[in-house]
């Protein structure tokens, strides 16, 4: 109990004090771009060169930085502080009993702890399992804990349509959807291993170590440099060209309609088979690069805008949603997706440099299947259930 207590209150603190920051770095972001607007229609520069810069490749590019930065900043130097204070390793020690039951490793705990805060570096943290196939089963896996680029769009669904009045039964709402990851996780670790990867996990010594004092200082500054700016630089190189192909899929326009409106309607009728719409399926293919951008992009396709847009509040949020034909149940199929589709890119990419191209593969095609036919069986029985 104490070891998910610890873990329950980095993960909540990281939450609440990544607020402030996030807000202020969109602000800022904001008046800087407003700025850029101005002096580029100042200098008589044309739209065809600006706007794809400034609405497209910057607008993305801060809203990666101003959502992933904070979170990130706070978690891996408290996960750090665990580390080199000798609490996690015995968390690993805890937790062994129930991942050998899944045929997994009880070092997966600690890589899973990291995924809350960016997938990619937990899957750099898998090296802390010597077993070759237990730590492909931890990098296959770790998709499934929701990163620290997903929880914006979780927390404001589940803030405005379940449970709105109340910022603890939110946290529950919450708190209940990444048990479902967590739990998905255990339950794919154990069929990985039973089928492509089969074995018995292997054996590993733990001593307990001794509690200690860490080097705040050190270890702060470590974790933000080694960590935190890695991941960021990454998501950046990214991000950087998918801002780009957003902008012109949403200002090139085919007979008076946008590409992305052409797109997403092509796609809408299997996405209505998981309870989704078209928009919403390519915002999410579309954010392949950073999941931060997700909600901004199914923002800008309902408002028919060229641009990444935010709206001014989660009640005017709602309204947008719900005038597009979003139920409890889209919500439902959205934050289960979230949770269950395919890794960002940078994240893929860290997965090919530690396994190769093969285990990328799978990486992407094993949440993914298994998020699709989660929320094509869902919204199945509930049509059942309706009828």
């Amino acid at each position: 109990p104490f070891s998910c207590l610890l873990l329950a209150l980095v993960f909540y603190i990281t939450i609440v004090f990544a607020n402030y920051p996030s807000v202020f770095l969109s602000n800022m972001f904001s008046y800087f771009g407003n700025k850029l607007n101005e002096l580029c229609i100042l200098l008589n520069i044309p739209d065809f060169i600006y706007k794809p810069i400034v609405d497209g490749v910057y607008d993305t590019l801060t809203w990666v930085i101003s959502v992933m930065l904070p979170p990130m900043a706070i978690f891996f130097p408290l996960f750090a502080l665990g580390e080199e204070s000798g609490l996690f390793p015995r968390i690993a020690f805890n937790f062994d009993k129930i991942f050998r039951k899944c045929r997994a490793h009880g070092k997966q705990v600690l890589t899973m702890a990291m995924g809350f805060g960016c997938n990619a570096c937990a899957i750099v943290g898998s090296r802390i399992i010597d077993s070759p196939r237990d730590k492909l089963v931890a990098i296959l896996t770790n998709n499934f804990v929701p990163c620290n680029g997903r929880f914006p769009l979780l927390i404001a669904l589940t803030g405005i349509f379940f449970v709105s009045s109340s910022s603890i039964l939110t946290t529950l709402v919450l708190v209940g959807l990444i048990l479902c990851g967590v739990l998905m996780s255990l339950l794919v670790s154990k069929l990985l291993s039973l089928t492509v990867l089969k074995g018995i996990p292997s054996h590993f010594s733990l001593e307990l170590p001794s509690y200690k004092k860490p080097k705040i200082a050190s270890v702060i500054i470590r974790s933000i440099f080694d960590k935190t700016l890695f991941v960021l630089a990454r998501a950046i190189k990214v991000a950087a060209p998918a801002g780009l192909l957003i902008y012109f899929l949403a200002n090139v326009h085919v007979s008076d309609v946008s590409l992305l409106k052409h797109i997403s309607d092509f796609l809408d009728p299997f996405a209505n088979l998981l309870g989704l719409d078209g928009i919403i399926l390519f915002a999410f293919i579309l954010a392949l690069p950073a999941n931060e951008i997700v909600l901004p992009i199914i923002i800008m396709g309902y408002l028919g805008t060229g641009n990444m847009v935010d709206v001014s509040s989660l009640s005017s949020l709602k309204e947008l949603l719900v005038n597009n034909g979003w139920s409890i149940m889209t919500v439902l199929s959205v934050c289960l997706f979230s949770i269950m589709h395919f890794p960002c890119a940078t994240t893929l990419l860290t997965i090919k440099k530690e396994c190769g191209f093969k285990w990328m593969v799978y990486a992407f095609i094993i949440p993914t299947f298994i998020g699709m036919l989660v929320l094509f069986l869902i919204n199945c029985i509930y049509k059942l259930l309706i009828f």
